[in-house]
């Protein structure tokens, strides 16, 4: 890797590594091709046999030894992650911690991965869960590090290998990971990093009879394009896409603390995110005082270095994502209603903005902005809250606001969405299930659930008639 600056195009099979919050190239790493990816897959594949063999409690033990090392290492990967990425530096510990967090959890599965005896007539029925074999991890470039530890622990801990590709202008914490895994005493060949474009290790993935599964986080049109390549070799498929999730804030909620937290549930990572809460529904009788609530809390947001412990919200990850979040603030049928601050000059910045369409119809209500635009529209009553929370081909995350034990129990099971949260806006806990319901995804990662997608449940029967 090399780690000076450059101007000039990179030579054949390099990629520029962009500083988001200057717009300067800083490194260049290499980028794999075919071969490099049929390689990497036979390796994950040569090393299946003996990876799935480690005892339950050796593999447990490697990768514990796996999080020690992550956790030793999170100020470097926190770094990493600030410069290639943009995040602020809090939530970048967050994420290399999380990574930890993540293999520590999983690392109590290899030895509680269990089946079952089903009584039947004559004999004993046991059934097992079985690895898949070589396991396919896609990356996005919003959440480098987690989502990354999100495919490869349970992945690991279930017996599979695993060949992971970050994505092309994120991939230097997954590289460090590959790398520390080799450290921690992780096998060579049950991880690989693969950086490269997707239409060439990603499509590899799909298409490659080796890979049984592949975890893809990402758009839904491209996960659409995985699923049906998939088909053609019966391969599994976990996949988080996109959300345009609902923050639902009822008459009778703590309006204070409700604006006060609706900033960061819409522009956390610069709105980078597809658990934002990009859609605010507010009772009619509070709109306006919700609105005079949520202004000082969005000026209040700081934007800026994202090296900077103060800071709240860095850079959009490149110009052509901030490109396509101005022509959602800019088009017809929207009224920005207000606006915090962001620095000018070299950089990929955006102010957290606040935006009033003229209907649910608007392309800022309808799409994914997928950067710190949040819009706001009223409802009349509970009905009309959930109708227009499921108004969406999304169903990925929400929140509801309201101190109606028995209306936030209701309100939660009529929204289509696979993690909602009452009074907050927290999505991910490495130890409950995350995923979406209608164009959000197919499966869940994390938690207990996880591990059933990356197995096969094998019957047995034993006859204990003479």
């Amino acid at each position: 890797m090399s780690s000076s600056p450059s101007t000039r195009p990179p030579p054949h099979g390099l990629h520029e590594v962009v500083d988001p919050s200057t717009g300067a190239v800083f490194t260049s790493i290499e980028s794999a091709g075919l071969e490099e990816t049929d390689a990497a897959i036979e390796r994950a594949h040569a090393a299946y046999p003996d990876w799935r063999a480690v005892a339950p409690a050796d593999r447990a033990r490697l990768l514990r030894r796996f999080a020690a090392v992550v956790d030793a290492h999170v100020e470097e990967l926190a770094g990493l992650e600030v410069r290639n990425a943009g995040h602020t530096i809090s939530q970048a510990r967050w994420e290399a911690g999380n990574v930890r967090d993540v293999l520590d959890y999983y690392a109590g599965a290899p030895e509680r991965l269990s089946g079952r005896q089903i009584p039947v007539a004559g004999g004993v029925d046991v059934t097992f869960k079985e690895p898949l074999g070589v396991v396919g991890v896609i990356v996005p470039w919003n959440f480098p590090m987690p989502i990354a530890g999100w495919g490869l622990g349970p992945a690991l801990a279930a017996g599979n290998t695993v060949v992971l590709k970050p994505a092309e202008l994120t991939p230097l914490t997954a590289i460090r990971l590959g790398e520390l895994a080799l450290e921690a005493g992780i096998p060579g060949g049950v991880l690989s990093v693969l950086p490269g474009p997707g239409s060439v290790v990603g499509e590899r993935f799909v298409s490659h009879p080796y890979v049984r599964k592949v975890c893809f986080t990402g758009s839904t049109r491209v996960g659409q394009q995985i699923m049906r390549g998939a088909a053609e070799q019966l391969t599994r498929v976990t996949l988080e896409l996109g959300g345009k999730s609902a923050n639902i804030v009822f008459a009778d909620a703590d309006l204070d603390k409700a604006a006060a937290a609706a900033p960061m549930g819409a522009f956390d990572n610069a709105g980078q995110d597809c658990c934002a809460r990009s859609r605010i529904l507010v009772e009619r009788p509070v709109y306006d005082r919700f609105l005079e609530l949520l202004e000082p809390a969005v000026r209040a947001v700081r934007v800026g270095s994202p090296g900077d412990d103060a800071t709240d919200m860095g850079p959009l990850i490149s110009p052509g994502q901030r490109e396509q979040v101005r022509s959602f603030v800019e088009g017809d049928g929207v009224d920005v209603a207000f606006r915090g601050e962001a620095p000018g000059g070299d950089g990929f910045w955006y102010p957290p903005t606040v935006v009033l369409p003229h209907g649910s119809d608007a392309r800022v209500w309808r799409d994914e902005v997928f950067g710190p635009v949040v819009a706001v529209l009223p409802f009349d009553g509970e009905l009309e809250a959930v109708a227009m929370a499921n108004d969406s081909v999304y169903g990925l995350s929400g929140s509801i606001w309201t101190r109606d034990v028995g209306r936030a129990l209701r309100v939660s099971r009529g929204v289509e969405a696979g993690n909602l949260s009452v009074n907050s806006h927290a999505s991910v806990r490495y130890s409950t299930p995350f995923g979406g319901f209608k164009a959000s995804g197919l499966g869940r990662e994390l938690g207990p659930d996880a591990l059933d997608s990356f197995t096969d449940v094998k019957n047995v029967f034993i006859s204990t008639e003479g």
